[in-house]
This record gives C-alpha cells, structure tokens and sequence, in this order.
C-alpha cells in the first residue's frame, strides 16, 4: 500500500531545499518526501558563484521585488542561523572604458533604482568622497542599499589601482555580494527535517494524474520502486525540470546552458581580498602574439579566439584569511545544450577566462607569461526560460507546481521563490509580482507582447 504524504518534492537542490523549508517550517505541512537520486545540493547547486544581488532591469519591477523580498529571507535566516550562511553585502562592481556605455550604465541605473533597487549616488572624481563607503569583508550593513557611480579615471583608480588605466566608470551596487551556498542549503534542510521533512533517495519516475491532478508518484531507488500517494507535487529539479514536468504531461518552455566557473590561484597578491565582485562590462579581443593569431585564425575549431567575445568577464575572491583563490567566469558560449553528468568544458575554457580578465586587471597578464598553478574547472547548468524569469506557481494539472527555471540566480531567489509557492499552495495572499512568474504568463497577450522588451537580467 503506497504511502500518503502531505507533498513531495522533487529535488534536493536548493529551490528543493528551500520549498521543504518554508512548507514544513513556516507553512506547518509536517509529512514532506524531498525526492532526488543524489544527495542533497550536489548537483548544480554548488557550482555557482554563491552571490546574490537585488539590482535586476525592467521593464517592470517583477524581479527587483522578487529579490528584495528574498534577500530579506536571506539576511533574517543568516540572523537566525547565528551566521551560518557566511552573507556579505560586498557588491557588484560593473566596470567599463567605453564613454557611451558609461552612459548607458548610469542610465540603466536610474531606471533600476526608479524599480525598487535603491537610490543612485553619484561621484565624480574624488576619491575620498566619504559619501562612498568602501565594502565590508564580512557581514552585511542593512542601510547600505542603492548604488554608487564613481567616474573619472583618477577616483576610480585611487580606489581600484589594479584596474586598467583606461577605465572610465565603476558602479558600485550595493544590496549585492555573496555567501556559502551549501551552508544556506544545510541550513534550509536542517530546518525542514526537524520540522518532520525527509529526504528519499530516489528518481521520480511516473507522476498519477487522474482526472487532471496529482494523486502520486513512483520512485525508484536501490530498494526498488516506491508509491506515495500525495496530491501535492512540486517540480525543484533544476537541469531535469522539463523531463519531470514530461512526467506530468505538462510541457516546460526551459533550456539549459552550461556555465563553467575557473578555480585561479593568484599565488602573486596581484588584487586585494576585499573587493566586490568585478565585472567587466566592455566586448574584448583576447591578446595574442601576431604567430598565435596567425595559428588560431587558420583552424575552424580555434578561429573563434581571435574574433570579438562578448561582455561579462568577471571574478571575485573566493575563501577566508589567507585564502589566495579567486573565482573567474565568462559565459561566452551561450548554447542551448542536453546536460550531461559530470558536466564537460572546453579544455581551452581556463586559459581564454584568465586571458579575459586581464583585459580588466593587466597585472594578471603575470600569470600567462609565468605559468598558472593549474585552475580548477568546474560549473553547472542555468535551467531558464526565454526571457531568464523563473517558474513558480500552479500548472494545467491539479496540484502539480513548478518552482524551477531559476537560471544562475537559484542562490538569491529560492527563499523569495518558496514563499510565492507556499501561497499558492495554501491560499495565502500572494504579492502582484506572482503572477508575472507563473506558466500561465505564456498565455497572457499583454505579457507575451512585452517579451522582446524584458532584458535577460544575467549580470
């Protein structure tokens, strides 16, 4: 006889986590199977930057309220927690040497904060303008919201000196910075399991719907296969989503890409610990001697390294006190692609990511010429919909709810996410921005005629 339980989750990825969270601590639903063959957050979970951040563009202020609400989740639990989740607010810093789009970089600032992102703060030129306080190593200052705009080469470099000569403007984002995503993830299934959660290892493989809804699912594992019968299914499988929507009968619009993030040693303290994630905002050629150019331009598999590559070379610091790491990532191949496990990367990835980056940081052009310890490799799948907002909410199919196609940014919206999930689930009041974040959105003709104006929102 099948087991009843009050819902299953199927996932054990951070969106899994943080949904048996919020059902079985905050919602009171005590009987939940989180469901995944692997054990928890070892997936994709842990293959990201950890960061987060609330500054998201238009058209609307769907996803700067979104992450406004999540971050404050995330701020209460790593109070609550006693610091376990490690969150700093050390911002995004976008950089650029092209004057127009300096410009369009405050531009696009203004609107952001018109969102809901926080003021925008400009300085031109001085560097000890204190109205620009520099990042805190650790922790999070609650009043630090908005962003600061720093132009003019000498302010810029007085602050950043490792930067390019060539710079024109660093914003400054502050509601930003990152955190250990496994720490928030044990934290978020700690919480769960207490509350009478638990984990089933195990492959959803066949989804009851009779009648249009959820009656149960079959799982198989080591043991064989199981029933529980439930009239509550949530998808949180990330890469697999759109195969356990299949299993539904419910077609998921998601596609994965692969992004890979490169593990560097900077054994030479070329940048300071203390930074914000460094993005580069600027389209580059990768330098080359004129015989490297001439060699890759004469193969078809390597032509591609000495066209133009697209913006979004970025790194941060990666570790504790005295650690040296930096973590760098590019995601210059933006191919829709089947995910496979382990994920593959290109063996040329490392080198053309460090290459990248001393575009930004010159000094580390040390590292080509000395040699690099070996990077480590590693990276994940974003599961995302056309225009990069996730799904959360109901389906055609009785009892069958999404929280999935969280893209790159599962870290920063699961706590925001979970809650509007929850509510559908209960009934509770749900905020205005749900509905922009539901399948049903696909079926809206105002909504579909503002696809083409919703910017991807990745960096």
């Amino acid at each position: 006889m099948a087991k009843t339980v009050d819902a299953v989750i199927c996932g054990a990825g951070i969106a899994g986590a943080a949904a048996a969270y919020h059902l079985a601590v905050r919602q009171g639903l005590r009987d939940l199977a989180i469901v995944d063959p692997l054990p928890p957050l070892s997936l994709t979970s842990d293959k990201s930057t950890e960061c987060y951040r609330n500054w998201w563009p238009g058209p609307d202020d769907t996803m700067v309220r979104l992450m406004n609400r999540s971050i404050d989740l995330l701020e209460a639990l790593e109070t609550t927690s006693g610091g376990r989740v490690h969150l700093n607010r050390r911002g995004y810093a976008y950089v650029t040497a092209d004057s127009v789009r300096a410009a369009n970089l405050e531009r696009s600032a203004r609107e952001i904060a018109a969102l809901g992102g926080g003021d925008l703060r400009v300085h031109c030129g001085a560097p000890d303008d204190p109205a620009y306080p520099p990042p805190a190593t650790h922790g999070f200052d609650p009043a630090l919201t908005g962003a600061d705009l720093l132009l003019g080469r000498a302010g810029i470099r007085q602050r950043y000196p490792f930067l390019a000569d060539d710079v024109v403007a660093l914003l400054h984002t502050r509601r930003c910075g990152w955190l250990s995503a496994q720490q928030l993830g044990m934290v978020l299934l700690d919480g769960a399991r207490e509350a009478g959660a638990r984990l089933v290892r195990g492959r959803v493989v066949a989804v009851s719907t009779p009648g249009g809804k959820v009656s149960g699912v079959e799982i198989e594992g080591d043991q064989g296969r199981e029933r529980l019968a439930t009239a509550c299914l949530v998808n949180a499988a990330g890469p697999h989503a759109r195969e356990v929507g299949a299993l539904a009968g419910v077609d998921l619009p998601l596609v994965n890409e692969l992004h890979g993030k490169v593990t560097f040693d900077d054994y030479l303290g070329i940048v300071p610990r203390d930074l914000p994630l460094m993005i580069w905002c600027d389209p580059q050629e990768l330098s080359w001697s004129e015989d490297e150019r001439r060699s890759l331009a004469a193969d078809p598999k390597l032509a591609w390294l000495v066209a133009p590559l697209p913006a979004g070379v970025h790194f941060r610091p990666e570790g504790g006190e005295g650690s040296t790491r930096l973590l760098l990532l590019w995601a210059y191949h933006l191919e829709a692609c089947q995910p496979t496990f382990p994920a593959r990367f290109d063996p040329v990835y490392p080198d053309v990511v460090v290459r990248g980056v001393t575009r930004m940081v010159p000094a580390l052009g040390a590292y080509l010429e000395r040699g690099m310890r070996k990077p480590f490799v590693d990276g994940g799948y974003y599961c995302k919909t056309r225009e990069n907002r996730l799904l959360v909410g109901p389906t055609s199919v009785g009892g069958f709810h999404l929280l999935c196609g969280l893209s790159g940014y599962g870290i920063m919206a699961s706590l925001g996410a979970a809650e509007v999930l929850g509510a559908y689930i209960d009934g509770s009041p749900l905020p205005s921005y749900a509905r922009e974040l539901t399948l049903a959105r696909y079926h809206d003709p105002e909504y579909l005629a503002r696809l083409p104006e919703i910017g991807a929102g990745q960096l």
